[in-house]
């Protein structure tokens, strides 16, 4: 009895071992470079092609066209080569080196100043609505009106305009001129005038603008500017805060300064003492005089 168990113990462990065998995770054998024995029985020729089918692989090239099977890269063909070649060729050529060219900085925009107040304030005003603007400024206000004739010999206005503001500050009558005057009119209170008032100045007092008559209505004189729409006379400013700062009992160092200044952006300057005739207010014009400006 003990024989028997004997027996069936070992024939157990022999299948496990089999069975461990079986499961292996070694990969099973190539069966290309396995040696198969001849068949004694087979023909020979079905021998030989055994033979050759069992013998070992030799690397060969691949024919011209066919996928290789190595992982080596193939041979680059012959165009491409030259082709790179000459690329070479022609990046090493004078004025086509790259490698040469130094690179561009970069903008630094900490050193970038920022924009003037001046800047800042010209934005303002292009941001500004075009509506009831005239002479393609947003900051002049008013309107265009009819052509206006004379039967006085240098008196009229080819393309006159109704100005009722100019920069933010409005007149105290809509002063009929022409483009030349408004736009120096509005660029002066911008830059000069409403500067000087820290901002303050609301109105411009206007004695003049357009009028067909002889300069400082004198019998037999030249027409004036006023008479070709391209003059206009300002006798006070008004403030924020209800001030009234007139040129005939104002004119201290403040107004002295702006009209001073008006130099740069009017052909003549006429004030207090300059020809006895302006006592009282600023006479400014855009005449197209042959001499320059007259400031006095």
């Amino acid at each position: 009895m003990r024989g028997v168990v004997l027996a069936l113990t070992l024939l157990l462990a022999q299948v496990a071992s089999a069975q461990e065998v079986s499961q292996s995770p070694r990969p099973p054998a190539n069966p290309r470079l396995a040696v198969v024995a001849p068949d004694p029985a087979a023909p020979p020729a079905a021998a030989a092609e055994a033979a050759i089918a069992a013998a070992p692989v030799e690397a060969t090239a691949a024919p011209e066209g066919a996928l290789a099977s190595s992982l080596r890269p193939a041979p680059r063909p012959r165009a491409l080569a030259e082709r790179i070649a000459a690329l070479k060729a022609t990046s090493n050529a004078p004025g086509l080196d790259l490698s040469a060219q130094e690179p561009q900085d970069e903008v630094d925009l900490a050193a970038i100043p920022p924009p003037s107040k001046k800047e800042e304030r010209r934005k303002r005003r292009e941001k500004a609505s075009m509506k009831g603007a005239v002479c393609g400024v947003p900051a002049i206000k008013g309107e265009e009106i009819a052509r206006i004739t004379s039967k006085v010999r240098g008196c009229g206005v080819e393309d006159p305009v109704m100005v009722t503001s100019v920069s933010g500050v409005r007149l105290s009558q809509p002063a009929t001129v022409d483009c030349s005057i408004a736009k120096a009119l509005n660029s002066w209170v911008d830059e000069v005038a409403q500067p000087a008032f820290d901002g303050r100045l609301v109105e411009l007092q206007i004695a003049a603008h357009y009028i067909c008559r002889s300069r400082n209505n004198v019998r037999g004189a030249k027409v004036s500017e006023h008479g070709k729409g391209r003059a206009v006379d300002i006798s006070a400013f008004i403030l924020s805060n209800g001030k009234v700062l007139t040129v005939a009992r104002d004119y201290n160092r403040l107004l002295r300064r702006i009209y001073k200044a008006g130099c740069n952006y009017f052909m003549t300057t006429l004030g207090p003492g300059s020809d006895g005739y302006h006592e009282d207010h600023f006479h400014f014009d855009t005449s197209a005089r042959k001499g320059g400006r007259y400031c006095r």
